[in-house]
């Protein structure tokens, strides 16, 4: 079903960065009872590895460290990290998941691949089991990753269904304001 929400994110020192992911549910879950979550930063656990590396488990679960959300059907991994330059990190990630990464600070290297500044690197679904992600210089990225649904995919504006009836169904719904009954989570 829908929520209607807006993020307003807070500019500190002439600088805004940030990143949205919408998780697609599979069509059975498509109209279960809709929700917002607002993670505030202190709420997303955080490690530091012994290369130095920061990671801050979004979601999904990274050296045995649980991130802030858990979700079945998708088990989405969604991992910030901070290398330091001459750094590497190495995920797990499941045979058969989508896996893709965005450079927003520096160049990484992935399968001896160059992943320039403000890039995203889409990683072959091959049945590989991890990522390994090295830094030559001071980086920053997202690592996400998820189960694939394997089903089709309607999308209009924010809203995503899987047929095109339904899409259409949505935008009634929209416009009957059927949107506002959703609860507000808040960490």
């Amino acid at each position: 079903s829908g929520l209607i929400h807006s993020e307003l994110p807070e500019q500190e020192e002439a600088l805004m960065e940030g990143f949205q992911l919408w998780v697609n549910l599979p069509a059975k879950n498509k109209m279960i009872a809709p929700f917002y979550r607002d993670i505030p930063r202190e709420a997303i656990p955080e490690f530091r590895t012994p290369d130095g590396v920061t990671v801050r488990v979004i979601a999904g679960e990274s050296q045995g460290t649980a991130g802030a959300v858990q979700r079945p059907d998708t088990e989405p991994l969604y991992l910030d990290l901070h290398l330091p330059a001459g750094t590497r990190f190495e995920q797990a990630i499941p045979a058969g998941h989508n896996v893709f990464l965005y450079t927003y600070r520096g160049e990484v290297s992935v399968a001896a691949k160059a992943v320039a500044d403000r890039f995203m690197a889409i990683l072959a679904n091959d049945g590989a089991d991890g990522a390994v992600i090295e830094a030559a210089q001071d980086a920053r990225v997202i690592l996400v990753a998820g189960a694939p649904l394997n089903e089709p995919i309607a999308q209009h504006g924010p809203f995503v269904m899987n047929t095109a009836a339904e899409i259409q169904q949505t935008l009634q719904d929209y416009r009957d304001g059927l949107f506002e009954t959703g609860e507000v989570q808040s960490l």
